[in-house]
């Protein structure tokens, strides 16, 4: 292909960028077909709103469990002889793949938390205007109000959970690779020094995962008691 042929930088990236909003549409369109398809057989917007945060919710508690099991191993590892290295080389790297895949589905959780938040949210202010009762309005805008900002301090809390699996993560990541090409008493100490600083960052990331949690209950049963 000649300089001639190939396409200008401009019109390349303009293409990119084209592409790339027209799969945040289909994304938003799909959603929105899932909505309406759910609404039409009596399941709205507030109730998948409920699900979903129940489903993070289950998700952040597998994931505590998983980083819990994976620090468990980690000392096991630095505890072990020599002979018996490469096993516990397998069974870590077992459990930080397990502690990989819970924090993935933390986040993919919390997106749908998320995703149907903002379509809840901008349904419920654009049916606002719809009133014709002055007192009603105020009473909805209210309520909207309030709602958006309980879901807001709960994602928050929830984004601040998932943010804290990050150091844990790469703090695994680092050790097993560490050990996967040392498997050796050096590799071990190595391990072992670490120890501390891992167990420290598991024992933000429960706690954080327990204020999320704790969010989460305070909202579901709010909507609960809304909707009574």
């Amino acid at each position: 292909m000649t300089a001639s042929e190939l396409p200008a930088r401009g019109t390349l990236r303009g293409l990119v960028l084209a592409i790339a909003a027209l799969a945040t549409l289909a994304l938003g369109a799909c959603s929105t077909v899932k909505y309406g398809a759910l609404e039409r057989v009596g399941i709205h917007k507030r109730d998948v709103l409920v699900s979903n945060v129940k489903g993070a919710r289950k998700a952040q508690k597998e994931a505590q469990e998983e980083f819990q099991d994976a620090l468990d191993r980690y000392l096991e590892v630095v505890e072990a002889e020599d002979s018996d290295l490469k096993r516990a080389y397998k069974r870590l790297n077992k459990e930080y793949e397990d502690a990989r895949d819970a924090a993935s589905d933390v986040s993919s959780e919390i997106d749908d938390v998320e995703n149907v938040a903002k379509a809840l949210f901008r349904e419920w202010q654009k049916e606002i205007g719809e009133y014709s009762d002055a007192s009603l309005r105020r009473d909805s805008e209210n309520k909207l109000r309030d709602t958006q900002a309980r879901a807001d301090s709960m994602i928050a809390s929830m984004r601040e959970a998932e943010a804290s699996m990050q150091p844990v993560l790469r703090t695994l990541r680092d050790n097993v690779l560490y050990l996967k090409h040392n498997l050796n008493a050096h590799a071990v100490g190595s391990l072992r020094s670490k120890f501390s600083e891992l167990e420290g960052d598991i024992g933000n990331l429960v706690e954080q995962m327990r204020q999320s949690i704790a969010r989460s209950d305070a909202f579901i049963a709010e909507m609960r008691n809304a909707d009574g």
